[in-house]
């Protein structure tokens, strides 16, 4: 399941970390990072990878799809 948009926004929050500490972890642009949280595009399959494995190394868990909608949680 990839990540949305407003899932990497909050996932950052939780973790407070800024675009361009999360671009740095994922070895990915800040444009790419800034245009994906504004949903101006997708980034390619191996952006939004690497973006959702610094994410979840950080200790952010994606949550699925449940009836209300994805989301984002840290791990206990």
């Amino acid at each position: 399941m990839p990540i949305s948009p407003a899932q990497c926004r909050a996932a950052r929050a939780l973790v407070e970390m800024d675009q361009a500490k999360l671009a740095e972890a994922a070895n990915v642009s800040r444009n790419t990072v800034v245009d994906f949280e504004k949903g101006r595009r997708t980034p390619n399959t191996n952006n939004l990878l690497a973006l959702q494995s610094a994410l979840e190394a950080m200790g952010v868990i994606f949550v699925p799809e449940n009836g209300e909608g994805p989301g984002v949680r840290l791990k206990k």
